[in-house]
């Protein structure tokens, strides 16, 4: 069995709704989610937004390879409105699944990097996965996730959501 984290992310229409069917989706199409942090409101990183995204990393074990798990994710995203567009850079989206971690694997593939490649400069990804494994260790930078979070350098504001 494959322990997986996932990055749930929206800032576009119903945002919570939005994670909600995500959630529904990953356990009735990847694997069960075993652990959940609690949802994270935060600045857009890396473009300029007025929408305030929502995040959420959810821990799940899954029989999949991480390329199915990655095929699952992307059938997922389009069933939940996400368009992708040909646009360099990151722009507002109804939904947004990153594989975080696939068990303590290190993939290079063309189509998908696990560890994600930007976990350690994304304090909306830090603070919800340390909920759930503040102790893990990252499998290239040999920190835990608690150690990644005091060497953080993102300083957008990231606070629990409270609906």
């Amino acid at each position: 069995m494959n322990v997986v984290y996932l990055l749930l992310g929206s800032n576009l229409d119903d945002r919570s709704a939005s994670l909600k069917l995500a959630r529904a989706a990953i356990s009735s199409g990847i694997g069960n989610i075993i652990s959940e942090s609690s949802i994270y409101e935060s600045e857009p990183w890396g473009f300029h937004s007025e929408q305030q995204f929502l995040n959420q990393v959810v821990r799940i074990e899954t029989n999949f390879k991480p390329l199915h798990v990655l095929d699952e994710i992307l059938k997922i995203e389009i069933k939940l409105g996400r368009k992708r567009e040909n646009s360099e850079g990151y722009v507002s989206r109804t939904i947004d699944i990153d594989i975080l971690f696939f068990n303590d694997e290190i993939i290079s593939e063309d189509i998908l990097t696990v560890p994600h490649p930007k976990i350690q400069e994304r304090m909306f990804t830090l603070l919800p996965m340390s909920e759930l494994n503040r102790s893990m260790i990252h499998p290239i930078t040999h920190k835990s996730i608690g150690e990644l979070i005091s060497e953080c350098r993102d300083q957008l504001s990231v606070y629990p959501y409270h609906p």
